[in-house]
Order: C-alpha cells, then structure tokens, then sequence
C-alpha cells in the first residue's frame, strides 16, 4: 500500500509547487469588474510575459487609462489610483494572520506555541 501512495504524495507536492510562482505573480487587477474573464486572462498573460519592471510600469499605466476609459463610456467610476502592488488580501494582513478575527483557529482550537 504504502508503494502505491508514495509516489502519488510526490506527483501532488510537484504540481502544487510548480504551480506556486505562477498564482505568486497573481495580483488584483484594476478595473477586473469592467473586464471579461477573458480580458482578465489575456491581462495576466501579458503580464507575465514582461521582462523589466519597467514593461510592468507600462502595462498597468496603459491599462489604468484604458479602463478609467471604459468606466466613463459606462457611467461608472474607478478609483483614480491603481490599488497598491501587493495589496491583495492574504496570511499576515492583520493580527489574525488575514484568516479571519481568531487567525483561522476556530472555537477550542489552540495555537502550537
């Protein structure tokens, strides 16, 4: 049995870490509620494929333009900045560890340290 399971655990701990720098490189996208998943999809793309992080500089500025665009076509409004890099909600953005107001331990469940 444990022959079997061995490599099982090892082909399922290799996807989930090479699939790591990929949701890693994820961030919020502005005007995302403007957007088709497709647009999300070729957005994200595009911005993988930049080298420098001056090419990233520019792909989010021309994209802010283009969805502050969309929004007044719309009637609708954005904020007029693009959310802060890294601003995504995640583990450590507050004293629960941004798993909720007990840190995602749950009633009679008790930290290891």
């Amino acid at each position: 049995m444990k022959t079997k399971l061995l490599p099982m655990a090892g082909l399922l701990l290799g996807l989930m870490f090479s699939a790591a720098p990929i949701l890693a490189a994820d961030e919020p996208i502005y005007g995302s509620q403007l957007m088709t998943a497709q647009e999300r999809t070729d957005y994200m793309n595009k911005m993988r494929a930049t080298k420098t992080q001056a090419e990233r500089d520019k792909l989010r500025q021309e994209h802010h333009d283009a969805m502050v665009a969309r929004a007044k076509a719309q009637g609708k409004t954005l904020p007029a900045e693009p959310p802060p890099r890294g601003s995504g909600v995640g583990p450590g953005m507050g004293p629960g560890g941004g798993m909720g107001p007990d840190g995602g331990m749950g009633p009679g469940r008790q930290r290891g340290y």
